[in-house]
């Protein structure tokens, strides 16, 4: 579940930061894809981290 919200708030942050930057739509949805991506990763190490701490 934390790897998918981290997912979704990456790509809304991605598409946020390229408009600020004045992206077009090609720009937003590669901004999307590479944040939401990254925030992926680190949801899959807090999910990682979270499971040892807790076992």
């Amino acid at each position: 579940m934390i790897v998918l919200i981290a997912a979704l708030v990456g790509a809304v942050l991605g598409a946020t930061t390229a408009k600020r930057r004045k992206g077009n739509a090609a720009d937003m949805a590669q901004y999307a894809a590479g944040f939401g991506i990254f925030f992926a990763l680190l949801g899959v190490v807090a999910t990682i981290v979270i499971d040892k701490a807790v076992l």
